[in-house]
């Protein structure tokens, strides 16, 4: 059934399984973690947190980006933290670094800015007011900030973590969900099922590069910084921190791709920041956007990037290209350092992404490539043009390619005559247009919303206890036994034992039929000289 344009009959079964759920509902204490200095990973986090609160859940939210959701019910306690600064930005821009040093750079950085907020005078008062059984369950905005989880050690209740991205190898090993390389690629290696032998081959590189060498390295920090929150004579190691992890929600749908086994502790509720009914636009907004004769092209580049992060002559590029089209273009480009002014190009600092697309004359879609974008893009059926610059951006903008919705671009090499063709390829062929809208019917089909996923799923970790019924043997095995490698290693030595034998045997064998030889000589010899 649609998320959204949904038949009565679709709207009535709906409104059951939603009447159903509440009916069985005992309102809980929730509390909401969500350290990300992304705009983009909060409007995620705190869709769960309001579904919940909407439900009639008691639920406070902990953010390091002041309240923009004043409507939503939640409790709404703003900790001022570290953000992403200009400078950040430019360095993930501008630096032609491999996308895993970028990763890591970026890592590195959040999880600095997570141990600044657990050691905010803010916090640290919150967690000094608040004790072991205030609340029933803690969710984390998880970003690898992994120490985190010692907040359920200090509530003592379970800990759902919400994710913003497909599972990546950092989910995939606290819940146990298998990487299975052979079919399944790595987020960052961004390939398409299926895969040919020599992408196998790339594939199977990356995957070990993150959980051998990437993950080794992230845990060192992540482990120091537990032990300076949450010291040992107080709370448990982080090794049976991670057991208590019952849920990981992910911003991803399997009709998206790729095809792969998950452990009953993953739920996937992509779209769940995609409103079921779009807010009406500021009447500016909307006057612009109803009298467009030749259709609206939606610019923005996400949360993190603001267009004074660009060079000028890409700026530049950008405005020859745009300002020379018909469409009216909405530009989401910050508040300063416009490359130039064009009767068609309209700037803001900030517009309602969600509900921009919604509206059912915009024809493409500029964007940086970030999976709430395309996620957003690809539930309303517009076409995207995309210039990815790092993280998940790459990865998603290939597939969006691969599947016909749109064309990806690569800022480090864009020139204008490449971005002008893009932009009229994708506008003016409608088979764009049409794959994606095709698509946005499968994505919405859904026998429930990611909302009321959520509303069951977590209502049921919490009646549940944190439903440890539902773990992954796979969380309480070490990285050997995970791979069979005491198995292998037990098998290898009985073989190996097997085949000495053997020899031995055969050996002895041969020897004692030789010396029988001999001596049957001898007596031979013997017998001739008598």
């Amino acid at each position: 059934m649609n998320i959204q344009g949904q038949t009565f009959v679709g709207w009535v079964l709906n409104a059951l399984i939603g009447f159903s759920i509440l009916q069985g509902l005992e309102a809980k204490r929730i509390l909401s973690v969500f350290p990300s200095p992304s705009v983009s990973h909060l409007l995620i986090h705190m869709a769960v947190a309001d579904t919940l609160a909407n439900d009639g859940h008691d639920v406070t939210v902990i953010a390091t980006i002041p309240n923009r959701f004043t409507k939503s019910k939640v409790k709404y306690l703003h900790i001022e933290g570290p953000m992403f600064d200009h400078g950040f930005a430019n360095h993930m821009i501008n630096n032609p670094s491999h996308v895993y040093v970028k990763f890591a750079h970026t890592v590195d950085q959040v999880l600095d800015m997570a141990n600044a907020t657990m050691n905010n005078r803010k916090m640290l008062q919150f967690l000094h007011d608040n004790k072991a059984g205030d609340f029933d369950l803690v969710i984390l905005g998880y970003f690898m900030n992994d120490f985190m989880l010692g907040l359920g050690a200090h509530f003592q209740c379970p800990i759902v973590l919400s994710f913003m991205v497909q599972p990546i190898f950092p989910t995939n090993k606290v819940i146990g969900n298998p990487a299975e390389a052979s079919y399944v690629s790595s987020l960052f290696a961004g390939f398409k099922q299926p895969m040919d032998f020599w992408q196998r081959v790339i594939n199977y590189l990356s995957i070990a590069l993150e959980y051998y060498v990437l993950s080794p390295v992230m845990d060192s920090k992540v482990r120091d910084m537990y032990r300076y929150n949450f010291p040992p004579d107080r709370y448990p190691p982080l090794e049976e921190v991670y057991k208590n992890v019952s849920l990981v929600l992910t911003n991803h749908h399997f009709s998206q791709g790729p095809i792969r086994p998950n452990v009953p502790a993953l739920l996937e509720i992509g779209g769940i920041q995609i409103k079921e009914q779009p807010d009406p636009l500021p009447e500016d907004l909307a006057k612009i956007m109803d009298s467009a004769k030749h259709g609206i092209i939606y610019f923005s580049l996400g949360t993190n990037v603001q267009g004074s992060n660009l060079s000028k002559e890409k700026a530049k590029m950008i405005f020859n290209v745009l300002s020379s089209l018909p469409q009216t273009v909405l530009m989401k480009w910050g508040d300063k350092d416009f490359p130039g002014e064009a009767a068609n190009i309209i700037y803001k600092s900030w517009l309602p992404q969600d509900d921009i697309l919604a509206h059912p004359n915009v024809k493409l879609f500029i964007t940086h490539g970030g999976q709430g974008s395309v996620v957003e893009s690809q539930y309303h059926g517009v076409p995207m043009v995309g210039i990815p610059f790092f993280g998940d951006q790459h990865s998603n903008m290939a597939n969006v390619e691969k599947s016909g919705f749109g064309i990806g671009l690569k800022y480090a090499t864009l020139n204008e005559n490449e971005l002008r063709a893009s932009v009229l390829e994708v506008l003016n062929n409608p088979k764009y247009r049409e794959n994606v809208q095709r698509f946005s019917k499968l994505y919405r089909d859904r026998p429930m919303s990611p909302r009321q996923l959520v509303s069951y799923w977590v209502d049921y970790v919490i009646r549940h206890k944190g439903a440890k019924h539902m773990q992954s043997p796979a969380v309480h095995m070490s990285w050997w036994e995970l791979h069979s490698l005491d198995v292998i290693g037990f098998l290898v030595a009985v073989l190996t034992g097997v085949v000495w034998l053997l020899v031995f045997l055969v050996k002895l064998l041969c020897c004692r039929g030789r010396k029988a030889s001999a001596s049957k000589a001898v007596k031979n010899e013997k017998k001739k000289k008598a």
